[in-house]
């Protein structure tokens, strides 16, 4: 390829996924709205959204792979991916740390003002007087029903080994991507896909013994943080997982060079940085 094609940025002809995308998001997320407003049809519009949502990805995807595998990206391509990863990567560093921010406003803000420390004074003398709970907490009145506490053993600290080990065959697999060993890359793969399942496995275990003690979404603030953020978690999780698993499929089929690997290069990051959320959650969420 000459100097001059290298360095022409490809455009793509015309494409029908953004339009089916934009039509798949719109029926899941307003038939499950509707569904959660008491709509019979609700359920039915949103999966079927769903469906054309997961037909939309497999071609859209698709699509994509069939363009790298055919030479048609080059440097300017590569860059231009690396730049759209990064900035989805800190977008969902932003997303995390919302919910990180209003656990530690909770807990070190509105829980002492309840108690009658700092300005919360006159909040606790004529609203709350009876309060006298510590963290963590259901609300005044006992409002939440439950104030029970997740801790961290076993299964919290058994996912947290999971992850961080799946962390290490990923980057196995990558070294082996590096120096072209074709078999360490497939295996390094299927034991982070299946070390990820077993995390996703384990957390519903884990939500199980939750609602067996009485923990639910509205049990005050621990419950709605406790699940917003293991929750969403665990849908990076199981999306992670199911990222690499086409990373498998593609490695099985001799995708992916020394040189041309960043889709698998892309899923990793997003796999580490769900391991990095994890290690905030076990600290912040489970132990303190």
């Amino acid at each position: 390829m000459s100097e001059v094609a290298q360095q022409r940025y490809y455009v793509p002809e015309a494409a029908k996924w953004p339009i089916v995308g934009s039509i798949s998001l719109t029926m899941l997320l307003g038939g499950f709205s509707s569904y959660l407003n008491g709509s019979a049809s609700g359920s039915t519009v949103a999966f079927l959204g769903l469906g054309l949502l997961v037909i939309m990805l497999f071609g859209w995807f698709g699509t994509v792979i069939r363009e790298s595998e055919s030479g048609m990206y080059q440097a300017w391509e590569d860059k231009s991916f690396r730049m759209g990863m990064s900035w989805f990567i800190f977008s969902e560093v932003m997303f995390f740390a919302a919910f990180f921010g209003a656990l530690f406003y909770a807990r070190e803000f509105s829980v002492p003002w309840l108690l009658g420390e700092g300005s919360g004074g006159s909040t606790h003398q004529y609203l709350w007087p009876n309060f006298t709970e510590i963290w963590p907490t259901n609300g005044p009145e006992n409002l939440g029903e439950s104030d029970f506490h997740m801790g961290w053993w076993p299964l919290p600290f058994i996912n947290t080994v999971i992850l961080l080990t799946s962390g290490l065959t990923l980057t196995w697999a990558h070294h082996a991507i590096k120096s072209q060993n074709r078999s360490q890359i497939i295996w390094g793969l299927i034991l982070t896909v299946c070390l990820g399942y077993i995390f996703v496995f384990l957390q519903g275990v884990e939500y199980m013994e939750a609602y067996h003690e009485g923990m639910k979404l509205t049990s005050g603030i621990y419950g709605s943080t406790f699940f917003m953020l293991t929750g969403f978690h665990g849908m990076h999780v199981t999306l992670g997982a199911i990222m690499l698993t086409v990373m498998l499929i593609r490695t099985m089929r001799g995708h992916f060079t020394a040189e041309n690997h960043f889709a698998f290069e892309a899923a990793a990051w997003y796999w580490h940085f769900v391991d990095v959320v994890w290690l905030g959650l076990f600290i912040f969420v489970y132990i303190l």
